[in-house]
Formats: structure tokens, C-alpha cells, sequence
């Protein structure tokens, strides 16, 4: 990779260009191997000088927003990672721009200063607004399909596209983007007016929430499997009697059978296999096939 480093220096910051970066520093699971390349984005140019690299020289790309919903394979990331590091905001009247690394709990408070309603679920999720577009991100009810108006993309081909709502092709923490390689820019969110001390009322109920239910104080990736119809993975998975079963550090939270936490040298291979053997339980007691949430990277 020491040709690809040293034409990624051409364009951007030595600091900001990092070989062999472990991931666990950039994943909220504390897990994770080296990243041959682990590149920090400061705006739109250096994406497209990347991503033009990686093409004509055909080195593996991969894009990562907060590390939040991610698991990280102990061999690492081959090729070039990413890191959007552009988090510009704009605002007009009810309708907020925001770039993809900006973090969520940030956004919210900033919506919430301008007496705007309507990002108040997303005040704890650890994520970025690329990743919560990417995925649906969503918490006591609320989802970002229900406030986004159009996203800003690069596609493969470094051309710059924007999608209305409908294009997303939202569901259940899924969007369009989780079928195609395309970068997120930027989103356009919908609010609604409303009452700072109101807004700020339901965000510290929201974060109380979260502090009661949550293992926050322990490395995770969030819940760990999809909601399938009215099955509630955390529920189904308490059923089986999973919660504190281990593989070394990586456990089942003893406070939320959704989460896998790392106690404090859990390897991915471990968070596997405890994924692995909450399927088999909960597939031979209740016939019910789960599947992951979190975005696994790497190699095997």
C-alpha cells in the first residue's frame, strides 16, 4: 500500500492519512483490526480525489461514518477506509442541511436551539447523519424516513445525485444506500416549530431512557439484530435465558439482551460466535431467524 500512501499525500494532510490504523479506535465497539489505509475526509474534493485513486489503481474502498452500528473483523480492512469528516450545517426557517459526519447527538441539540421539532429521538444514538440516513436510524418511534426530504450522493462514478424521500427506499433500518457503493454528502431534513423547553423536556426523558435501559457505559455497537414484525430481538433473546452468556470479553448485556458489550478485550471473532449461537437458540426454540443489524467489515 505504499504507492496508494503516497498518492494519497498529494491531496491530503499527512496526519489525515494513516497506515495500518487499528479500528478499534474508531468504532464504538472498541473492536477491530488494522485498516491498510485509514483516511480522514475534510470535504468534497478529497472524496473525489479518493475515490478516483481507489478506482484507477482498483484498491478496495470502504466507507465508515461513527463507528456505531459496526463491527470490525479482526484482520482489518483491506485498501482504503474512509472517514467523513465534513459536518457543515445549514438552516432555513423549518429545513435543515446537514453534511454525512456530522454526529446525531449534535444535530439534535442544534435542532432543538432553533426551536425545531422532530430530531429529539436521535438525541443518544452515537451515530453520524450518514450512517443514520444509510441505515434508518431510529429510536421511541421515530425514524429518519419520517424527516428527510432528499439526500446528496456520490456515486461511483464521482457523479454528484440527489434522491427525494420515496427514492430512499426506506424500511426498517435499511435504505437504497446499503445496496450500492454510493457515498452520502449530505441530507435535508424536515422540521417542525415548536418550543425549546419543550423539545429539551423530551430529549433529557429520552437520554433518562437510554441511561435506565442501555449499557452506555460499556463498549457496544447498539442493538445488534433487525426488529422482525412484532418480534422485539431483546425480548426473545431474554426468553432463551442469553442474557450474560460470554465468549471471552464480549457478552450479552446483563441490562439489554440486544446488546453485545465488550468487556474490555473482546475480539470480533468472539462477537461472532455469540451472534452465531443467539441465532441457533432463538431459531431452535421459537423458529425464528434473526438477522444482524450491525454492518460487518473486514477481512475474514
Amino acid at each position: 500500500m505504499e504507492d496508494t500512501y503516497n498518492e494519497l499525500i498529494k491531496y491530503i494532510d499527512k496526519e489525515r492519512v494513516l497506515v495500518n490504523e487499528p479500528m478499534s479506535k474508531h468504532t464504538t465497539f472498541k473492536i477491530g483490526g488494522p485498516a491498510d489505509v485509514f483516511v480522514i475526509i475534510n470535504n468534497l474534493e478529497e472524496l473525489k480525489a479518493v475515490l478516483k485513486l481507489a478506482k484507477e489503481n482498483n484498491v478496495d474502498l470502504t466507507c465508515i461514518g461513527n463507528g456505531s452500528n459496526t463491527l470490525v473483523k479482526d484482520k482489518g480492512i483491506r485498501g482504503i477506509t474512509i472517514k467523513l469528516n465534513l459536518k457543515e450545517i445549514t438552516i432555513d426557517d423549518n429545513i435543515i442541511k446537514v453534511e454525512a459526519g456530522t454526529t446525531l447527538p449534535i444535530l439534535s441539540r442544534i435542532a432543538c436551539e432553533n426551536n425545531l421539532s422532530g430530531l429529539e429521538f436521535a438525541c443518544g444514538i452515537p451515530g453520524s447523519v450518514g450512517g443514520a440516513v444509510y441505515m434508518n436510524a431510529g429510536a421511541h418511534g421515530g425514524e429518519f424516513k419520517d424527516i428527510v426530504t432528499e439526500t446528496t450522493y456520490l456515486d461511483e462514478n464521482l457523479n454528484i445525485k440527489t434522491i427525494s424521500n420515496e427514492e430512499h427506499k426506506f424500511s426498517h433500518r435499511h435504505s437504497i444506500f446499503a445496496e450500492t457503493n454510493d457515498i452520502i454528502i449530505s441530507t435535508t431534513l424536515q422540521l417542525q416549530k415548536s418550543n425549546k423547553e419543550e423539545i429539551l423536556q423530551k430529549m433529557q426523558t429520552y437520554l433518562e431512557m437510554r441511561i435506565e435501559r442501555q449499557p452506555i457505559g460499556l463498549p457496544s455497537a447498539g442493538s445488534v439484530f433487525k426488529r422482525i414484525d412484532d418480534i422485539i430481538p431483546a425480548e426473545i433473546i431474554d426468553k432463551c435465558g442469553l442474557k450474560g452468556y460470554n465468549i471471552g470479553d464480549a457478552c450479552i448485556s446483563e441490562k439489554h439482551a440486544g446488546f453485545i458489550v465488550n468487556n474490555g478485550k473482546a475480539t470480533a471473532e468472539e462477537v461472532l460466535e455469540i451472534i452465531e449461537h443467539i441465532k441457533k437458540v432463538v431459531k431452535e426454540k421459537y423458529n425464528v431467524s434473526l438477522e444482524p443489524e450491525i454492518k460487518i467489515l473486514g477481512e475474514d
